[in-house]
C-alpha cells in the first residue's frame, strides 16, 4: 500500500497533452492512498485498544506489554 509520489510526477502530469485530466488522476490516486492509509491505521489502532483493554481485563501482564509495544510502534510511526 505504498506508493510514493513525487513533485515531479505530478509536473509530468500536468506537461501532458491531457494536463487535466491526467493531474486529477494522479492527485485522486494521491488522495485515495492516504484515505486509505488513515482507515487502515485507525482499525490498528482500535483493534489493539480492544486488546490491550482485554489484557487488562484478564491481568495479563505479558499481553498488555506486547500489545501496548505494538500501539507505541504505530503511533511512532504516524510521526
Amino acid at each position: 500500500m505504498e506508493n510514493y509520489y513525487s513533485y515531479a510526477d505530478f509536473m509530468k502530469a500536468m506537461a501532458q497533452t491531457k494536463k487535466i485530466t491526467e493531474a486529477e488522476k494522479l492527485l485522486n490516486d494521491i488522495y485515495l492512498d492516504l484515505f486509505l492509509k488513515h482507515v487502515h491505521r485507525s482499525q490498528q489502532e482500535e483493534q489493539l485498544m480492544t486488546l490491550i483493554d482485554q489484557a487488562l481485563d484478564t491481568n495479563d501482564r505479558e499481553a498488555f506489554a506486547n500489545y501496548s509495544a505494538q500501539l507505541q510502534a504505530l503511533k511512532c510511526d504516524e510521526e
